[in-house]
Order: C-alpha cells, then sequence, then structure tokens
C-alpha cells in the first residue's frame, strides 16, 4: 500500500515538480497552497507525512508544524525552507520537525528523507492501533472516529444508557462492548441480545426468564438475560425490532430495574447497564408511532453515532491490514500483502455491508489464494463485471399481442443461435448450416445480437 504525502506550498510550480517527483517513487500525494488548507485536508484524511515550505501566507510552515503536534504528534513533519533561514529550521527540529531542507534541494535528499520518515510513521501507527485494539478492539483513525473513541472513554465508567445507531456492519456491538471493558462492571458479564432474531412469542420468556410450567415446554425454571445480565451489561441489539408491548415492558425495567418471570409473580431487581443499538432511525420511527417515544429518551440518554465505511476511505487501507494479519494469524501463515490493483478496487468500492463484509471479503481471499500477494482477481466480486449481452426485458401485460410475439419470436431466435454455436464449438460454417441458414445470414445475425464470432470460424 503506497505512502500518503501532503505537499504544502504556496508556489504552483514547487508543488507541481514535488507531486511528480513523489508520484514517479510510488507515493499517492495531495496538495495544499497553505497551513490553512493543509489542515483542512490533514483533518479529514490520514497522511504518512507532510512536506511544507516555511513561509506562506495565512498559516505559515511553523503554525502548521505546531498545529500537526497537537493534532498527530506521529505525523512527520519535513520544512522546506530558504537558505538563509536554516537556523529557523533547525529550530523547527526542536519544535518536533522530522526534518529540513533548503531551497534548492536535492532531490536523492528528499527520497532518503521520505524513506526514513515514512517506516518511522508507520511503525508508531502500529503501535497506536495495538493499543487501541487492547482497549477497544476497534480501529479507525479518521475524526468521526475518534470522536466515537473520545466519547467512550467519557462515558464508560458512568450508569448512563447508550444507544448506538449506525448501518448493519458498522461495529455497534465492538462498541457496546469497549464501553463495557472501560466500565467498573468489566469483571461482570457482557450479555447480547439480538431483538431480531427471536419469535415474537418467545422473546417475553427469552429477556425476562420464564417459571416452570408457565407455558408449553416450560418443563424448567429458566433465568431471562436481565438476570444473567446482573451486575453486568445488557446489549440490547437492534432494538427497534423490540414489539410494543415488549417496550412497554423495557420502559418499566429502566424506570425502576424490577420485572417479573414469565408466569412469574415475584418481582425481581437487577443491577445491570443497558446498551442498545440499532441500525434504524428510532426518532423517525417514534414520529411515524412505530417505537415509543419515552422509551427512545430513556434509551438514548447517551448516543453514539458510527459512520458508514464508505465515510471512512482513510480506514479502508488500516482495516485491510488489520485483516490480513489476524487471517495470518488464524491460519498460522505468514502475512499476505496487497496489490495496487486490488487496495483501488478496495478503496473505489462503495461498503453496503460496511466492515462486517470488508472482512469477509478479506477472509475469503487469504483462504483462497495460493499466492503471497492479493490481487483484484483474488476479489472477483470487486472486478468489473464484463459487458452484458443485449438483453430483452418483456412486460407481457403492457405489450399488444403482436408486438409481445414478435418479442419472443427475437428471443427465442437469439437462443437457438447461442445454441447452435455452442454446438459447433462457435464454428460459424456448421453452425450455420444446423440452423439451414447461410453463413452471411448467421453473421448479420450474430452482429445483430451482440453474439461473438470466434476467429477462424
Amino acid at each position: 500500500m503506497s505512502a500518503k504525502i501532503l505537499i504544502v506550498d504556496d508556489e504552483p510550480n514547487i508543488r507541481k515538480v514535488l507531486r511528480a517527483l513523489l508520484i514517479s517513487d510510488g507515493y499517492t500525494v495531495e496538495t495544499a497552497a497553505d497551513g490553512q488548507e493543509a489542515i483542512e485536508l490533514i483533518q479529514h484524511h490520514r497522511f504518512d507525512a507532510v512536506i511544507t515550505d516555511q513561509k506562506m501566507p495565512r498559516v505559515d510552515g511553523l503554525q502548521l508544524l505546531n498545529w500537526v503536534k497537537g493534532h498527530d504528534a506521529a505525523l512527520p513533519v519535513i520544512l522546506i525552507t530558504a537558505f538563509g533561514t536554516v537556523d529557523a529550521a533547525k529550530e523547527a527540529i526542536k519544535l518536533g520537525a522530522h526534518d529540513y531542507l533548503t531551497k534548492p534541494f536535492d532531490q536523492d535528499e528528499l527520497k532518503q528523507i521520505l524513506a526514513k520518515a515514512v517506516p518511522t510513521r508507520r511503525a508508531r501507527a502500529r503501535t497506536e492501533l495495538a493499543t487501541s485494539s487492547g482497549r477497544f478492539d476497534i480501529i479507525g483513525r479518521v475524526p468521526s472516529m475518534q470522536r466515537v473513541f473520545e466519547l467512550i472513554t467519557r462515558v464508560a465508567d458512568t450508569p448512563a444508557t447508550v444507544l448506538i445507531s449506525g448501518e448493519s456492519g458498522t461495529g455497534k456491538e465492538l462498541v457496546a462492548r469497549a464501553l463495557h471493558d472501560q466500565s467498573g462492571r468489566r469483571d461482570g458479564p457482557f450479555v447480547a441480545i439480538n431483538c431480531g432474531a427471536i419469535p415474537k412469542d418467545l422473546f417475553e420468556a427469552e429477556l425476562f426468564g420464564h417459571e416452570r410450567g408457565a407455558f408449553t415446554g416450560a418443563h424448567t425454571t429458566r433465568p431471562g438475560r436481565f438476570e444473567l445480565a446482573d451486575g453486568g451489561t445488557l446489549f440490547l441489539d437492534e432494538v427497534g425490532e423490540l414489539p410494543a408491548d415488549l417496550q412497554v415492558k423495557l420502559l418499566r425495567v429502566l424506570s425502576d430495574r424490577s420485572f417479573e418471570r414469565v408466569g412469574g409473580g415475584r418481582s425481581m431487581t437487577v443491577d445491570v447497564r443497558l446498551i442498545a443499538a440499532t441500525n434504524r432511525d428510532l426518532n423517525e420511527a417514534t414520529q411515524q408511532g412505530g417505537f415509543r417515544q419515552d422509551l427512545y429518551y430513556r434509551l438514548a440518554v447517551i448516543p453514539v453515532q458510527l459512520p458508514p465505511l464508505r465515510e471512512r476511505r482513510d480506514d479502508v487501507p488500516l482495516l485491510i491490514q488489520h485483516f490480513l494479519e489476524r487471517f495470518a494469524r488464524r491460519l498460522n501463515q505468514p502475512v499476505k500483502t496487497l496489490g495496487d490493483d486490488a487496495l483501488a478496487a478496495l478503496m473505489a468500492y462503495r461498503w453496503p455491508g460496511n466492515i462486517r463484509e470488508l472482512e469477509n471479503l478479506i477472509e475469503r481471499a487469504v483462504l483462497l489464494s495460493d499466492g503471497e500477494k492479493l490481487t483484484l482477481a483474488d476479489f472477483p466480486l470487486l472486478m468489473p463485471a464484463p459487458q452484458a449481452e443485449p438483453t430483452l426485458t418483456v412486460e407481457g401485460e403492457d405489450l399488444c399481442l403482436r408486438e409481445y410475439v414478435r418479442v419472443h419470436t427475437v428471443k427465442l431466435e437469439r437462443d437457438r443461435i447461442r445454441q447452435a454455436l455452442e454446438s459447433e464449438h462457435h464454428n460459424v460454417t456448421r453452425a450455420a448450416r444446423r440452423l439451414g441458414i447461410s453463413r452471411k445470414s448467421l453473421q448479420t445475425k450474430m452482429k445483430e445480437y451482440g453474439l461473438r464470432e470466434e476467429p477462424g470460424t
């Protein structure tokens, strides 16, 4: 995966020359005309190094350096300075710059500096990711995920109910587990239940438990998920799927922490921290009457919104590397690398299934590939679809009888020609003989229907 470099200079020619030089060396390059523009880019993208001029309008190189050290101390900043300001550049080293170059700079010297800066950055990033995984088991470097991490740290050790919203596959349960692991309840149970996966008639017993004989098949008393989570955390995934009658009962539990088992009359009290998750817009659901508004307010004391992967493009390479290493450990084999063609396709993909889909694609590729490097061919779902043959979509009831017959006759003719060609191994002469038409007529029909003619037939 190529390193991503940000070039910051108010002179367009300098930006152009540097960009061409670095691209020829295999780097991915973004440019900015001054420090303010660079700050905006760094806030939304992840870079492996910044090369910046010292003197620029608005925000100069030293001001940019100072901001970077406060925003991302691991990001190397290389300062370009005029010959007469070398002392200022040396002072910048003391302030945290990785290195400096004097104008006119030597291209080989720049390459050497970058060759040292990028591995340093990536080594520190791996260390930080390992630390992050140890705390949260969540990977994310984009600002939206950093805000999620800050929120986890701030509210984990509180009793507040948390509602995690996000599309399927964005990692809602990972966030719930992180909240549990960072809390004083970490030594207690973490009990998860998927509200959308349990039949409605069994849901109440699953949540609150049941007494012996409460219903057909209840041969023994069984505790529910609330009891099992006593002293710990109960995670209600897809809480928006709760039936209306259970929404009322859940509201009561949240109010006084008490409930009765199905078939029982004794009120039970538990000490449970509740975390809920949904892939629906529950606020909108309350407006449409699909979810109780009072329950929504009880659940969403602390709302956490997880962004979809398509809005976290700069996290995709990190997640890919994470999954490559995970599956290598699991299979006890060397970590596979990723070709540029595969990376480009993975970066361009929209990820409707989010992180879960990415994980599944990487696992499949690692398992099925014999090579050390994964290429685009190892991700057939991402490969461009072959140009489709002309197709006929027919809504029979919308056509008059004559048109209906014509369209279906064309379809039958095309299919018959295709069958004849396949039977004769695409030998046009023999296929024409089989169909009882001339070779020229068959070639005309093949062209009309977009059927390929094999060379030499």
